[in-house]
């Protein structure tokens, strides 16, 4: 089947840098594109040039409604639409829209999915009460966690948002830190500010944190407390013990939503295979309320040398040299959600 569509003023920007956009559909939807002075010809089985006519309809509709994504942007969104036949660029660009509540607090900024375990990861967020994102650094865990905090609290769906870390140093050990308590611990909360301030408008976090409506705290702090009305997110959740998730996760309040991040890779225990994450994974797997959400190299969002730098790590722990204690209802040892096969004892 062979279609001609037209082009329409500023539809070069779908195009993407040097036509990458263009190869993208090609080589996900089995068709051929040619551009052309007078219109885009479109090559291909029936379906996938249907997908592409649909590409072209919502870029120009999300243009005519003053909806302009940068490119990266946009080729973060049409790799989820050829990923899979029911995502819409539209659909995407107005969960994008809803989810940030641009302007209600502040906002600087639309967040949206950049891979299809992000889009499940926010999904998952929506619809249940906990839920868990394991995987490697770099894939956005924590940063769209805050993000569906901030969007919650504009919402008016909560009245406070909790930012929870363990106070545990990766490797060294700093001694005593100088100041009071909170300047003791906020080194330790670093990233979680950074978060906030990079969604959120400054002065309305410095306002938000003054009266304790947005609140970052060690874990030791959440002992004895009832958390109501609030989004809770727990970050680097690996380097908790057991009985420190436990006492966590039993503090959710009504009206309250928790998500908590880890990368079981990098855990930061003096006993790795004792961190309180790594038994949530095991004990809490089929319980009602709760979901996982693994993420692996490719959701990685940073620099893409990070990606390379991830995958040869994962080689060798897939070796057997970094066991990472994590089972599948079968006994069989998961590594980031992914089955790996037991390496054979030496005889």
């Amino acid at each position: 089947m062979k279609i001609a569509l037209e082009i329409t003023p500023n539809l070069e920007p779908l195009f993407g840098t040097r036509d990458e956009n263009l190869r993208l559909m090609e080589d996900a939807l089995g068709v051929r594109i040619d551009l052309r002075s007078d219109a885009v010809y479109v090559q291909g089985p029936e379906e996938s040039v249907g997908r592409v006519k649909r590409i072209f309809a919502d870029f120009e509709a999300l243009r005519k409604a003053g909806v302009n994504p940068h490119n990266g942007e946009l080729h973060s969104m049409l790799k989820l639409v050829v990923a899979d036949s029911a995502t819409t660029l539209k659909g995407l660009a107005d969960a994008t829209k809803q989810r940030s509540a641009v302007g209600a607090a502040g906002v600087k900024r639309q967040v949206s999915a950049r891979s299809v375990n992000q889009g499940k990861y926010l999904e998952a967020i929506e619809k249940n009460d906990m839920t868990f994102g394991v995987g490697p650094a770099g894939t956005g865990k924590t940063y769209l966690a805050v993000a569906m905090a901030v969007a919650a609290m504009n919402a008016k769906k909560v009245s406070r948002i909790i930012l929870v870390r363990p106070a545990v140093e990766a490797g060294e050990r700093l001694g005593f830190l100088p100041g009071s308590l909170q300047e003791k611990v906020d080194p330790y909360l670093r990233p979680l500010y950074d978060a906030l301030y990079d969604l959120c408008d400054p002065a309305k976090v410095d306002a938000m944190l003054e009266k304790n409506i947005i609140e970052v705290a060690p874990l030791a702090f959440m002992r004895g407390r009832t958390l109501s009305d609030a989004f809770i997110i727990m970050d680097e959740a690996q380097n908790t013990t057991t009985e420190q998730m436990k006492m966590f996760l039993t503090r959710l309040g009504q009206g309250s939503k928790a998500v908590i991040t880890g990368d079981i890779t990098q855990i930061d225990l003096p006993n790795p295979k004792k961190s309180g994450l790594v038994e949530a994974i095991n004990l809490l797997k089929g319980v009602e309320g709760i979901q996982f959400c693994h993420f692996e190299d490719v959701d990685v969002v940073r620099h893409s040398l990070v990606q390379r730098i991830i995958r040869a790590y994962e080689g060798k722990a897939q070796q057997g040299e970094l066991p990472l204690g994590i089972v599948d209802e079968h006994g069989a040892q998961l590594e980031q959600g992914v089955r790996v096969k037991p390496t054979s004892k030496p005889q």
